[in-house]
């Protein structure tokens, strides 16, 4: 052929073949990465948010945590939409006491509480004048001075804030960790002593003046009582976002400012 001569263009084209073999591997690839996030939901993390003041100060109204699954093992309730497929826990275990837990609510399980593990089947808890007893022993706490709060009704709650040492179960150290407290008087702070049942565990909110825990055995809706280990879904691990939400969502501009950053990537002690 003559350098003179025109030359063809190449032209690519796809065979209905090879497009076929494209939506296929599309396909593939889609459900790959849904069985992964399935997994990986349901074995391993699982992310929630803080929507209420009761665990202040540990947790703040806004807080994302990550949620480790495979802390206690699984139930039924470990599965996405929680299907009645099997009772009680695959490679279970107890929480320990001090853990912060991810449960379900024991009146309506379609619903996720989180508080701190203050007792494990045999133990007896009171609270006696606004402080803890368990086992006949006072938990002793240390003072740290005036806290504000504000909670999920934008009120304003001032407190003080103690250093509580709860003492560790399974040769575990103790537990120190941060509580609110508003008053010392009411039901919720001179109540029976409990003795919690085996298969059960028994938690408060860490902002003890304002959380609904297992210090309310009644038969109202909103009471908490012992929880069975069934409904445990998994161990609050870390913070990974932290949002005080202050203006209105449509103001985006303003977003990075209500980010809370000193709390990104902390860990839920």
């Amino acid at each position: 052929m003559s350098s003179d001569d025109p030359q063809t263009p190449t032209v690519l084209t796809t065979s209905p073949s090879t497009g076929t073999r494209g939506m296929l591997e599309l396909l593939r690839t889609v459900v790959v990465a849904g069985a992964i996030a399935v997994f990986v939901r349901t074995a391993l993390f699982e992310p929630f948010n803080i929507p209420s003041g009761s665990m202040i100060p540990t947790l703040q109204v806004g807080d994302y945590v990550w949620v480790a699954k495979y802390s206690y093992g699984y139930s039924h309730f470990s599965l996405p939409l929680s299907p009645n497929l099997f009772s009680g826990r695959i490679f279970g275990s107890e929480p320990h006491r001090g853990d912060v837990a991810v449960f379900r609510f024991t009146k309506d399980t379609s619903i996720d509480y989180i508080k701190r593990v203050v007792g494990l089947p045999g133990d007896r808890i009171q609270m006696r004048e606004g402080q803890l007893y368990l086992n006949g022993e006072l938990v002793p706490r240390t003072s740290e001075g005036e806290y504000v709060a504000v909670d999920e009704h934008h009120t304003r709650m001032e407190g003080e804030r103690y250093r509580e040492d709860l003492p560790g179960s399974d040769g575990r150290p103790v537990v120190s960790h941060d509580i609110l407290k508003l008053t010392d008087e009411g039901d919720k702070n001179d109540t029976p002593e409990y003795v919690v049942p085996p298969g059960y565990f028994f938690v408060m909110g860490d902002n003890r003046d304002d959380s609904a825990d297992s210090r309310f055995m009644g038969d109202a809706p909103q009471d908490l009582g012992f929880v069975p280990m069934e409904n445990l879904v998994g161990q609050a691990k870390w913070i990974f976002l932290s949002v005080d939400s202050q203006y209105p969502t449509w103001e985006f501009w303003k977003w990075p400012t209500e980010i809370r950053w000193g709390r990104l990537f902390s860990g839920v002690h």
